[in-house]
């Protein structure tokens, strides 16, 4: 919360007051009116997000790119042990 502060009030200056229809202009903005305003300031920086990737088909394998096959490995059974009797005294 305190470096939130901190950014709209470092913000203050270079902020332009987009009142809504309502509100009057003011000169001295408030950090409410810092914050509604704030997203003209990262519209103009930007983001370091990549550009969305395209939808639709993928381009599929490379021409020319060698494919190998899968490793197979042996499949693993867990052998089959048959149930323990159990005597009428222990039950």
């Amino acid at each position: 919360m305190p470096l939130l502060s901190w950014q709209l009030w470092l913000a203050k200056e270079s902020i332009k007051d987009c009142p809504l229809p309502w509100q009057q202009p003011c000169q001295n903005l408030s950090p409410g009116r810092v914050a509604n305003a704030f997203a003209s300031v990262l519209a103009r920086i930007g983001t370091p997000a990549p550009d969305p990737k395209p939808r639709g088909k993928s381009p599929g394998w490379t021409p020319g790119r060698p494919r190998t096959l899968r490793t197979r490995y042996p499949i693993v059974k867990k052998a089959f042990t048959k149930p323990k009797k159990v005597s009428k005294n222990t039950a």
